[in-house]
């Protein structure tokens, strides 16, 4: 590579994320295009299993004082680091998925007799609940985290964009235009947002960053 390849993240990633850019040979712009916080809430009118669609939720819900009453509960989930962190501390995880919708699937077809509460965000899709309610299973849903869009100019002219959720897409979008830029998705959902702007999509083969930065590193060697 002659001239160095500049990459923004819309996300702030891990020093070992960063690490494996650098090695590489990137210049890397990151800033963090959403913001998620903890929100108050009840644990009240549990069902009898739980889901899970991020380690968001999975953080709030630890940090609350009774959260040790669900272990005892089936868990449900989205995402590899989201089954990790519920298995670390704790939880019983019956099935894990890489998007919601074969999250959805699982349990309409294999486990549709049992009833559901949904610890969700405020910004949470539609496919799950959706899907659920669709096939008459039982579910509730208690938010537990708020993300709010930090839409940021970015001035650097740069060759690829990464995204790693349609809010991040979203939020950058705000500010910013996408012409010529590679833009490197996450998952399917994220690829979506930008599909009306874009035909430079590179979908990660796995839902982790870790699979989006193999895929950068790929793209330019």
């Amino acid at each position: 590579m002659a001239k160095s390849i500049q990459i923004l993240s819309t996300k702030i990633l891990s020093p070992l994320q960063k690490e494996e850019l650098k090695k590489a040979g990137f210049d890397l712009i990151e800033a963090d295009f959403i913001k998620t916080e903890n929100k108050p809430f009840q644990l009240k009118d549990l069902n009898e299993s739980l889901i899970f669609t991020s380690q968001n939720a999975v953080h709030s819900v630890l940090s609350h004082p009774d959260s040790e009453q669900l272990k005892k509960k089936n868990v449900y989930c989205v995402g590899l680091k989201t089954k990790t962190l519920l298995s670390d501390n704790g939880f019983n995880v019956v099935a894990y998925t890489g998007y919601a919708a074969d999250l959805a699937e699982i349990i309409t077809l294999i486990y549709g007799n049992e009833s559901y509460t949904f610890f969700s965000g405020n910004l949470r899709r539609d496919t799950l609940p959706n899907a659920l309610k669709e096939a008459g299973i039982k579910l509730n849903e208690i938010q537990v985290y708020d993300t709010s869009l930090q839409p940021q100019k970015i001035k650097t002219a740069v060759d690829a964009l990464l995204f790693f959720s349609p809010s991040g897409v979203e939020s950058y979008l705000k500010e910013n235009t996408i012409k010529k830029e590679v833009c490197f998705c996450i998952g399917d959902t994220t690829a979506e947002a930008l599909s009306k702007i874009t035909k430079n999509i590179i979908v990660a083969d796995q839902p982790t960053i870790e699979h989006v930065i193999q895929d950068v590193i790929h793209e330019y060697k």
